[in-house]
């Protein structure tokens, strides 16, 4: 197969498509046909020899991916052959295949095609674990973003308005706090010409943020 190998460390100019040899699954795990790939920042840090890959997993970059099951482990029972997913990766995505822990791999979701569903594992498992799982938001609760137009940001703000939170965002300029207001940020702070903890206070009546364990709760993109 082809995949994009590190050849050494440095800018984009060192990653190359290269023939390398076919992942093989264990028992627990998918091979996938990769359609598309996820960039993240994680990526260009393994490029610059910053963030090197968890043990034993693919020396390639890519956090996440769509693509076509192609084979499954023996022990896997959820997923099958043809099956249309995307996954959360240790590494690998940069690649025609990829194999894959098949509790990491995620349903297509409705309305999204398989090409753009490469972008959902991580926004997807970061907010949901660390928003809801880890600090319990709920409806009635007020979240505030910052970097509110960033991948999470925006992920971040249309999962929690469908819970029915209110939604508070810190971006840089007109057009990003614009953005925010389409996904449906409920107050929108330009934190280069306003004091957004004074916004903050003011929008709460001088309630603000703070800890989980309260009625509000703070996510720094």
């Amino acid at each position: 197969m082809k995949a994009v190998v590190i050849t050494t460390t440095g800018g984009p100019e060192v990653l190359q498509l290269q023939e390398v040899e076919n992942p093989n699954i264990v028992n627990d795990e998918v091979l996938i046909h990769v359609e598309a790939a996820g960039v993240n920042r994680a990526d260009t840090l393994q490029r610059k020899g910053m963030h090197p890959p968890p043990k034993g997993a693919s020396p390639y970059p890519g956090l996440e991916c769509s693509g076509i099951v192609e084979q499954v482990g023996r022990h896997v029972t959820r997923w099958k052959i043809g099956d249309q997913v995307c996954a959360l990766l240790s590494g690998g995505g940069y690649a025609e295949k990829v194999a894959v822990p098949a509790g990491q791999v995620l349903p297509v979701p409705h309305g999204i095609s398989l090409k753009d569903a490469a972008s959902f594992p991580e926004v997807a498992c970061t907010v949901w674990s660390t928003v809801f799982m880890m600090s319990r938001l709920s409806a009635g609760e007020t979240f505030l973003i910052q970097g509110g137009s960033s991948g999470i940001g925006t992920f971040a703000i249309q999962i929690a308005k469908y819970f029915g939170v209110r939604v508070f965002v810190i971006a840089g300029s007109k057009e990003k706090l614009a953005f925010c207001k389409d996904l449906g940020a409920d107050v929108r702070i330009n934190y280069k010409t306003e004091d957004f903890v004074a916004r903050v206070k003011e929008a709460t009546r001088g309630q603000g943020w703070v800890s989980h364990r309260s009625k509000s709760c703070n996510f720094d993109c």
